[in-house]
């Protein structure tokens, strides 16, 4: 496994993003989740586990990551810039693209806008809205003065780091994170808490909560996106997945040229059985 970076600029905002890669052959590009806890080492393992087959990248986002981001106003529009960039950049397109959770519906923009930067397209647990809209059925006017007061020097810092602590994120983790909240402890504990804190997290962290980084705003808008995809898709999904997303799982199934899988591994979040089971389940459909 080879450790880099890349170096991205936004309306001169610079960013630096980790990024790792394993493997040669046909290049497989592994996109994490969006999340405050998120980063590029939970594709890591299933990385490790296609490497022998595929030249496997799997590179974090700007805004989320282990590295200090600058304070951007994170949008769509700013995420689905760097997804084409960094497609370009990784090596000649196309790539077989794996795509976790919200990351999901940025590779699904990217195949249908972007064509031949996408030859292959799997979606592990995809969703299209971040976790404040699923709670209350939508977007609020009142989101956008949320993320306006998590954007304040003094008041932010202090909103975030309640939002970020010990009890929220176990909350989190037991809630629609992680199968097993035993998995995230010591160690494992540790990194994530080092993520939520690294300088300027608060912005892009904010954001994906509030659905400020929401793609599309309903199903309809997400089945179509699907649609119009011209390039293989198949779905990968936990026996645990809440009944919302299966719901959006079960409408994907329904189009032509979607094929899914259901693992018997909980959510799907990462822990020691998430990437051999997944390995198993994509690996077939990356050789076809």
């Amino acid at each position: 496994m080879a450790t880099h970076t890349l170096d991205w600029t936004w309306e001169g905002a610079d960013v630096t993003l980790g990024m790792e890669a394993a493997g040669g052959g046909c290049s497989v590009v592994l996109l994490p989740a969006l999340s405050s806890i998120s980063t590029r080492g939970e594709m890591r393992p299933l990385m490790d586990r296609l490497a022998p087959a595929f030249h496997a990248t799997t590179i974090d986002w700007p805004g989320f990551g282990d590295r200090p981001r600058p304070r951007v106003d994170w949008t769509p529009r700013v995420l689905s810039a760097f997804l084409d960039d960094a497609l370009h950049q990784i090596a000649q397109p196309p790539h077989a693209v794996v795509a976790a959770g919200h990351a999901a519906t940025y590779a699904l923009h990217q195949a249908v806008e972007r064509p031949g930067t996408i030859d292959r397209l799997v979606l592990i647990a995809p969703t299209w809205r971040g976790p404040l809209p699923t709670m209350m059925g939508g977007q609020r006017p009142w989101f956008a003065p949320i993320r306006a007061a998590f954007d304040m020097p003094m008041l932010g810092s202090a909103l975030y780091r309640l939002n970020v602590s010990r009890p929220i994120l176990d909350k989190m983790v037991k809630g629609h994170v992680y199968s097993d909240p035993e998995w995230l402890a010591g160690d494992r504990l540790a990194e994530k808490r080092a993520v939520v804190r690294a300088p300027g997290a608060r912005h892009a962290s904010v954001r994906f909560v509030s659905g400020g980084l929401d793609p599309v705003t309903s199903r309809v808008s997400f089945l179509d996106l699907a649609r119009r995809v011209r390039v293989p898709i198949l779905v990968v999904y936990g026996e645990e997945t809440p009944l919302k997303s299966r719901a959006d799982m079960a409408a994907l199934a329904e189009l032509p040229g979607v094929e899914t899988r259901r693992l018997d591994h909980g959510k799907l979040a990462v822990h020691e059985a998430f990437p051999e089971a997944v390995a198993n389940a994509i690996a077939p459909f990356l050789n076809e």
